[in-house]
């Protein structure tokens, strides 16, 4: 019987327990995949905690992207066939398809064939940053050449995939992070600036980089006090992209500053480009080309055996990692 990761209630890692059950069956237009490789995301953190957009039934899977070998298929199922190379998009239920263990079943749309030349680590590590990155920047802001974006909790897979997506359009990236620590990390990583917020000012900064100006975009997971920053170092006419909560401090609408600039401020997800067809495949072929051609490549922080699943949301939750962290199944 494979191993699965589930929990019985919220809390914090702990709550997490590697059991065993019975072999599960695709149903109509779903999958069966042989798990190799998991990504971990903030978003299955906030589900165990019970802080996400769904609520966790009990005993519940988690879990939204892993790459693996197709092994079964059910019926109605069009576009995939056993033998396939698949990672799959974070396009489902978190509580019903949870993808931690060693065989996972999901809906057949969301398993979407990688280049060949990846490993499943690095397959496992795709969808969820660059569709999310991708959705903002491109679907949705229409980010051009020779703009200006600021990246905040630049260092997370997002983040680091907002970089690269980025400079695939000519834009330039400025790369937000709140310790020095991170600065040549980031750099290396082919942003064209960083500014370290424990010991710059944030607006101060990229007004002198922009010769003041500001950012014609803003892509942030933080929202809380980072909201009226952003609006500060913002451009007339700019955008502000929210796609997260990471501040636990109330997030005030900046009504003046968005009056004066004519600022945009837009709560976002990834499901608005998953659940849409031809969005979606957009963002596919975009991220496919990418990684086809090295413009776009996953940066993965560390790897972890299954049976350290613990320990790697522990270290999610250190805010240490720079880039991906995955579990090998």
């Amino acid at each position: 019987m494979p191993k699965v990761v589930r929990f019985y209630e919220t809390g914090g890692p702990e709550v997490l327990k590697i059991e065993e059950l019975p072999l599960m069956e695709p149903g109509v237009g779903e999958v069966r995949l042989k798990v190799e490789a998991i990504g971990l995301n903030r978003a299955e953190v906030m589900f165990r905690q019970g802080q996400y957009l769904e609520n966790p039934t009990f005993p519940s899977r988690l879990g939204y992207e892993a790459a693996g070998v197709v092994d079964a298929i059910g019926p109605g199922t069009v576009g995939v066939k056993i033998g396939d190379r698949v990672s799959t998009i974070p396009s489902f239920s978190i509580g019903t398809y949870g993808v931690y263990g060693e065989s996972a079943v999901v809906p057949a749309y969301a398993a979407a064939h990688y280049p060949e030349k990846l490993s499943p680590v690095e397959g496992a590590a795709i969808w969820m940053q660059y569709l999310t990155a991708f959705g903002a920047l491109i679907e949705f802001g229409k980010l051009q050449k020779d703009d200006t974006v600021l990246i905040t909790a630049a260092s997370s897979s997002v983040g680091l995939a907002a970089i690269q997506i980025a400079k695939s359009v000519g834009a330039t990236a400025i790369a937000i992070t709140r310790g020095a620590d991170k600065k040549s990390f980031l750099m290396e990583a082919g942003t064209d600036h960083v500014i370290a917020t424990d010991e710059q000012d944030l607006v101060e900064s990229v007004m002198a980089i922009t010769l003041g100006k500001g950012a014609e975009m803003a892509f942030d997971p933080i929202a809380g006090a980072m909201l009226g920053d952003l609006t500060g170092a913002a451009a007339p006419g700019a955008t502000i992209f929210e796609y997260g909560a990471l501040s636990s401090a109330p997030t005030t609408f900046p009504l003046f500053a968005a009056l004066a600039k004519g600022l945009t401020v837009r709560g976002y997800t990834l499901f608005e480009i998953a659940k849409n067809a031809e969005s979606l495949a957009r963002g596919k072929q975009f991220i496919y080309n990418g990684l086809e051609n090295g413009v776009l490549k996953p940066v993965i922080d560390r790897v972890f055996p299954l049976e350290s699943i613990v320990e790697a949301h522990r270290y999610m939750e250190s805010n240490r990692q720079k880039g991906k962290i995955v579990v090998q199944v």
